[in-house]
C-alpha cells in the first residue's frame, strides 16, 4: 500500500460493539472533507465485517484495517 495521508479525525470506539462503532464513523465522516482520511479504533472482534460493509454500502473507500494489539484501526477515506 502506498503511504497514506494523515487521518483528519480519529475516532476511539474501543469498548463499543455493533452498530455504535459505525454510527460514530458515519457522524465524523459527515464532518471532514471530501477525500480526507477517518481513523476509527475498536475493540469490537467483528468490526472488520462491520466497516467492510459500511464502506461498500456508503461508497467510503476502506483503505485498510490495521491490527494493533487488541485494537484495530480502520482507515476510512472520505468519498469525493
Amino acid at each position: 500500500m502506498n503511504e497514506m495521508q494523515q487521518p483528519a479525525t480519529v475516532v476511539d470506539a474501543s469498548g463499543l460493539t455493533c452498530p455504535l462503532p459505525i454510527l460514530k464513523a458515519k457522524k465524523a465522516l459527515a464532518q471532514i472533507e471530501p477525500g480526507q482520511v477517518l481513523e476509527v479504533i475498536t475493540t469490537d472482534p467483528k468490526a472488520k465485517q462491520d466497516f467492510d460493509a459500511f464502506c461498500r454500502q456508503t461508497g467510503n473507500p476502506l483503505l485498510e484495517h490495521r491490527d494493533v494489539g487488541q485494537k484495530v484501526h480502520h482507515f476510512l477515506q472520505r468519498r469525493l
